[in-house]
């Protein structure tokens, strides 16, 4: 299924713009499906179509009101599929989560300062798990930018169980922008 398909950017919360909404859709769309054209296959785009878009906001900085931070913020409810074989959401799904979540404030923010989403590519990625979570149960994916340079771009995100009212998991993600294809040597 086309992302577009599936999400409505005029009925996502936050201060962001419905056209920038919309632009930031655009390029996100065209990224997945350079990603399908290779025929990819896997776990990841089943888990990741069922994430709803709650909030995408590009705000001042509380400690540094000079600076843009963005925040976008998911749902999900924790599915079979998503579970360890103790029950609760296995650590890889979360781990899923907060990789795939946590880029989404770093495009944005991107693409509203320079006019272009930069999606990078993954550096480092830490994650802390602090509780379970099990089937069934609501998660709330919060992911806000650190830093978006030139030449290395970060997140946080914190993923909370909305039912539980516990925090699941938490994450930094480091990346940086990705080099262009080099071309291929003939000989």
């Amino acid at each position: 299924m086309d992302t577009r398909e599936h999400v409505d950017a005029s009925l996502i919360g936050g201060n962001v713009s419905t056209e920038l909404k919309e632009a930031f859709f655009d390029v996100f769309c065209e990224q997945i499906k350079k990603v399908n054209a290779k025929g990819y296959k896997g776990f990841e785009p089943e888990i990741a179509s069922r994430i709803v878009w709650k909030e995408m906001s590009v705000l001042p900085k509380a400690e540094e009101p000079e600076k843009l931070e963005a925040r976008v913020v998911f749902e999900i409810i924790v599915e079979e599929d998503m579970i360890n074989p103790n029950g609760p959401l296995h650590g890889g799904c979360s781990a899923l989560l907060i990789d795939n979540c946590s880029t989404m404030p770093m495009a944005l923010l991107s693409l509203a300062t320079t006019g272009r989403a930069e999606f990078g590519v993954s550096k480092s990625l830490n994650i802390w798990y602090h509780a379970p979570a099990m089937v069934g149960d609501q998660l709330r994916i919060v992911c806000t930018t650190l830093s978006c340079g030139s030449r290395v771009l970060s997140s946080r995100c914190e993923i909370w169980d909305t039912t539980t009212h516990r925090l699941i998991a938490s994450g930094v993600h480091t990346k940086m922008p990705a080099s262009a294809p080099r071309p291929v040597a003939k000989l």
